[in-house]
């Protein structure tokens, strides 16, 4: 009798670990899912301010079409990008873009005059921090899921059950990990 409640206990236990292991990482995977739409949100904010600043430059920006271009093609590049690896490739072309625009401010003093492009560019900075906490929030949540899933006695169940790692939001090209350089000088 008592070898059967002590197998009864322990298939408990067990099973008691299996669902509490299982329901932590369904939490974990959900927490970093949510930390993306996070992150997919001011990806969107940014997305959205972006045109109207290039507009709102464009008529006295004349010798910096190129420039323009550039951040119009790294904004359209990002759009289109679905997966955190590939965003934060896309995003980081266009950061430098962006960088290289905002450098040029400094050559316009109509620019700097112009309260609608100093509001614009303030409010895409704010949002430039707010992607940066988020994707730190993100990339946090990322580790700590990816280690639940990698850590034994949790990778036996995260094989059976499908959990695969998820991918961080990262840079991941050497070149976008080295500011930008920014030649100010008109040719």
């Amino acid at each position: 009798m008592e070898i059967l409640i002590a197998i009864v206990v322990i298939a408990v236990l067990i099973i008691g670990w299996l669902v509490l292991t299982y329901n932590g990482m369904v939490g974990l995977r959900n927490q970093v899912k949510n930390a993306w739409t996070q992150i997919d949100v001011q990806l969107k904010r940014r997305h959205d301010l972006i045109p109207n600043l290039v507009e709102t430059v464009r008529g006295v920006m004349k010798f910096e079409q190129e420039t323009l271009e550039r951040v119009m093609r790294a904004r359209a590049a990002a759009v289109s990008v679905t997966t955190p690896a590939a965003a934060g490739r896309a995003e980081g072309e266009l950061t430098q873009a962006l960088g290289r625009l905002f450098a040029l401010f400094e050559n316009y003093p109509d620019l700097k005059s112009n309260q609608n492009a100093m509001q614009l560019q303030e409010e895409l900075t704010s949002t430039e921090n707010r992607i940066a906490f988020a994707r730190q929030f993100y990339n946090d949540l990322v580790a700590k899921f990816n280690t639940a899933l990698e850590i034994f006695p949790n990778v036996l169940i995260a094989g059976s059950y499908g959990f695969q790692t998820a991918e961080y939001f990262e840079i991941t090209e050497g070149q976008e990990r080295e500011t930008p350089r920014v030649d100010l000088s008109l040719h």
